[in-house]
């Protein structure tokens, strides 16, 4: 089973905007939180995939961050041309290193329960994500790390999702083929569509009351899957 990972399984403990907003006064900025959350909303649909082709892999971290800098700057552009911090760089240092600690995020209602039944049932379980280098620390300052077998992100394949290459490599790592596989996702065109076509199932976890109700939507797949682990090591 592969997961989305923000929106899915985690979630940050408040809306965005009222991070931006908050960190924004630290440094001399203060914009109203529902402005901001429009406009990072925006900024983040407008930007170009998380992708540094050819990138020596000791250099994404550093591209992501400059990549992240560009929709922060463009967030508050948009939201107050006129807004003008004392000292960009350090305000973005600070929200940058405020978003990438465990303690903003949480986990989904059910996420844990769930995670530690598929390992009951032997499921093998991956993450799926375009998020940054930054989400294994997350996970694993919340306690999910060792409940997946893979953690597959876009800079580690030069592809981000709906692109089928992602999935495929999640597969690879797990040592299972797509007739096997269910993808969970809260993202229509990234998830479920870009999952489908790369010829997996898919279940949308908006259509889940709860989240420990996705292996009874799962049973009721056609071609259930069933729930044999593929080749791979627990806690890969």
């Amino acid at each position: 089973m592969l997961f989305d990972a923000a929106g899915t399984l985690i979630e940050l403990r408040e809306p965005v905007g009222e991070t931006y907003a908050r960190v924004a006064r630290k440094h001399g900025v203060a914009l109203p939180p529902d402005r901001l959350e429009a406009a990072f909303r925006a900024a983040l649909t407008a930007a170009p995939a998380m992708l540094f082709p050819g990138a020596p892999i000791e250099e994404i971290s550093r591209l992501e961050k400059t990549w992240w800098r560009r929709v922060v700057s463009n967030t508050f552009r948009a939201a107050d041309p006129a807004a003008h911090f004392p000292d960009f760089d350090g305000f973005f240092e600070d929200l940058f290193g405020v978003m990438g600690q465990p303690q903003t995020w949480r986990e989904v209602p059910g996420a844990r329960g769930l995670l530690l039944r598929l390992r009951t049932l032997r499921w093998a379980t991956a993450i799926v994500s375009n998020f940054d280098r930054r989400l294994p620390n997350i996970l694993q300052g919340l306690g999910l790390a060792g409940l997946f077998d893979a953690v597959v992100l876009c800079s580690d394949v030069g592809a981000a999702k709906p692109n089928a290459a992602i999935f495929h490599r999640a597969l690879e790592r797990l040592e299972v083929p797509a007739s096997r596989a269910v993808v969970v996702g809260d993202d229509e065109e990234l998830d479920i569509q870009g999952a489908r076509a790369a010829g997996l199932r898919a279940i949308d976890v908006k259509s889940l009351a709860k989240l420990d109700g996705l292996l009874d939507q799962l049973a009721a797949l056609p071609d259930h899957p069933g729930k044999r682990r593929g080749g791979s090591n627990h806690g890969e």
